[in-house]
């Protein structure tokens, strides 16, 4: 069985069809999937979308994307999100200097805050980041001084020398479907030096399709191509990479194990 750690199901893209979508995940093995929000309509409808199906769990986050709308109420929102039992962890959050870098003193105090939210809730962060790794990791490596947390690195795009050092940190590395693309060197060189105790998989559905779907619309049915690529990276089967991902993935947001 396989557990996809962070699904958009509550994307525009899936609203006419989403009972077809998770139908096929679980046929296809697909047994847990995360329905990640990130502002104030995703997070409400991850909620939503999570209480009709089994083993489909919610997170509730704000995205440094939408940074430039958020207030301090919607920080009030979200820990109302995050308070509630059936939710797994806090994000999609971070920093991403790619779209905006006028407003990096918003994400940093945006992202902050949610790190203060899984430290009180002793729940686990969905970390987000785009051109803002050394950013990422000064303010993860500080605010781990100022007591424990943990989290994951979603669908990683940093070097193998970045991945060692998130690891450090003890923080899990979340690998997509980039790790399936031919040209794609860096997540294939982070695939071979994660340990298996610390890998998570992805599809970050409705994007980032694997390869041979790339550049069509993604779904949590493909996760197993993304296993598969990671098998043959690490030369083991892919049995082994669902049973190592899918315990992480329990013993990181369900708390089992």
């Amino acid at each position: 069985m396989f557990y996809d750690t962070h699904a958009h199901l509550n994307a525009e893209q899936f609203k006419d069809n989403l009972e077809e979508i998770v139908k096929e995940a679980y046929a296809s093995g697909v047994t847990y999937i995360n329905v990640v929000g990130f502002n104030r309509q995703t997070n409400f409808l991850a909620q939503e979308i999570a209480a009709k199906y089994d083993n489909l769990y919610p997170t509730a986050g704000l995205h440094p994307n939408d940074v430039n709308d958020f207030t301090e109420e919607d920080l009030v929102t979200l820990e109302e999100y995050v308070k509630k039992e059936v939710t797994v962890g806090i994000g999609e959050c971070g920093l991403d200097y790619y779209w905006y870098k006028d407003n990096k003193d918003k994400q940093k105090a945006f992202f902050i805050a949610q790190i203060e939210l899984a430290r009180k809730y002793k729940k686990p962060l969905v970390i987000h980041v785009r051109d803002a790794f050394q950013d990422t990791y000064d303010i993860i490596e500080t605010e781990m001084k100022k007591g424990a947390f943990t989290g994951v690195m979603h669908c990683f795009s940093g070097s193998p020398e970045m991945a060692l050092r998130f690891l450090n940190l003890g923080l899990y590395i979340s690998l997509g479907g980039p790790v399936t693309f031919k040209n794609a060197v860096a997540p294939k060189e982070v695939a071979k030096i994660v340990p298996l105790d610390k890998l998570l998989i992805e599809t970050d559905c409705p994007y980032l399709a694997p390869h041979p779907h790339r550049g069509k619309q993604n779904k949590p049915s493909y996760l197993p191509l993304i296993a598969q690529s990671i098998a043959e990276i690490k030369g083991i089967s892919v049995e082994e990479v669902a049973k190592h991902t899918t315990l992480n993935a329990k013993r990181l947001f369900l708390q089992q194990f």
